[in-house]
């Protein structure tokens, strides 16, 4: 950094949920360190999230068109004058001393060129059952900063100005993709770290249909998007667990060709599963207790073929999209 204390920008891309967004800038302005510019994005909301942004002190800009998240934290880059960005989704709310150890990590470590924060395991203002059980999946799965990853999430992302504009900005074109996107094309440059001392509480789902969605959309998009070298999920064990939630449907029909042997193979492949991420369901049960644990047993099983589902039908997707490009290839050249 070029000097002590070098002031901070954080970026927040917003679309309404003005009480959500109050809670994280209330953090905001409670973190120790205090050399921060706050710029908050509106995405063209239409609540009222831009006022409450303004009345808190933050620099407000507003996106000309509603394009999600990406093309609002490219404007807030765009317009951020310190030197170290920080990206930062409106539903989180960082912990006190979490820009100070950003800051104090990249002070000591130059060579990094991407430092990713992690979720805690507890929900910021819902608290119904399927949000507590996503607090605990994110925080197991999504960032998992107690073990080696190369995995980075924009949602709280700090990047050196200078890296930012060596690397460029987030593409616009990409919304699911867009921190593995991120993260591919700093790392030949940089190092890439996550740190469990960076920390903030997300407001989560509050519907099991919500989330189901959501991981479906994701897992679909992501296999569209795999680049050679990633880990299908972030992890391979879980991956084969989700091929085996995928099997056990059709295996539901073997009972009509195998007898009775077959009514074991549908639940022996579900066990299979569980046993291939079993610390996440021990995590559940030892920090909730057996009641939560069973519910959130049945919750995540359903998490995972969903995740899988969607998997499998982006990897059609991709094997059709190819397929139709090298036709279209071949019939060019041939005229």
């Amino acid at each position: 950094m070029s000097r002590e204390h070098p002031l901070v920008s954080v970026i927040i891309p917003s679309f309404n949920r003005s009480d959500v967004l109050r809670l994280c800038l209330d953090a905001v302005k409670r973190q120790t360190y205090p050399h921060i510019e706050v710029i908050v994005v509106d995405d063209c909301g239409t609540e009222d999230a831009a006022r409450v942004a303004a009345s808190m002190g933050a620099k407000v800009l507003r996106t000309e068109a509603n394009g999600g998240p990406t093309p609002a934290r490219n404007l807030g880059a765009a317009h951020a004058t310190g030197e170290i960005l920080i990206f930062l989704d409106a539903d989180i709310a960082l912990d006190p001393d979490a820009v100070q150890n950003a800051v104090d990590i990249m002070a000591a470590r130059p060579e990094i060129g991407a430092l990713g924060g992690i979720l805690l395991p507890e929900s910021l203002m819902s608290q119904s059952l399927a949000s507590r059980y996503r607090a605990l999946q994110m925080y197991r799965w999504w960032m998992p900063a107690h073990r080696p990853t190369l995995e980075l999430h924009a949602s709280m992302l700090a990047v050196p100005a200078k890296v930012w504009a060596e690397i460029g900005p987030f593409d616009p074109a990409l919304r699911e993709t867009v921190s593995a996107d991120y993260r591919t094309r700093v790392q030949p440059f940089y190092e890439v770290k996550l740190t469990d001392t960076v920390r903030g509480r997300k407001d989560h789902d509050a519907t099991v249909p919500t989330i189901l969605r959501k991981v479906f959309r994701r897992a679909r998009i992501s296999a569209m998007d795999w680049r050679k070298g990633e880990t299908p999920g972030d992890s391979v064990p879980r991956a084969i667990g989700g091929v085996l939630l995928l099997a056990s449907v059709p295996s539901l029909a073997l009972p009509l060709v195998a007898g009775r042997i077959g009514l074991a193979v549908p639940p022996a492949l579900v066990a299979a599963a569980i046993a291939l991420d079993a610390d996440t369901y021990r995590f559940a049960f030892r920090h909730r207790g057996a009641a939560f644990g069973l519910y959130f047993t049945g919750v995540h099983v359903t998490v995972t073929f969903a995740g899988a589902l969607g998997g499998a039908l982006g990897v059609l997707q991709r094997v059709a999209v190819s397929r139709l490009n090298k036709r279209a290839e071949l019939l060019a050249a041939q005229e």
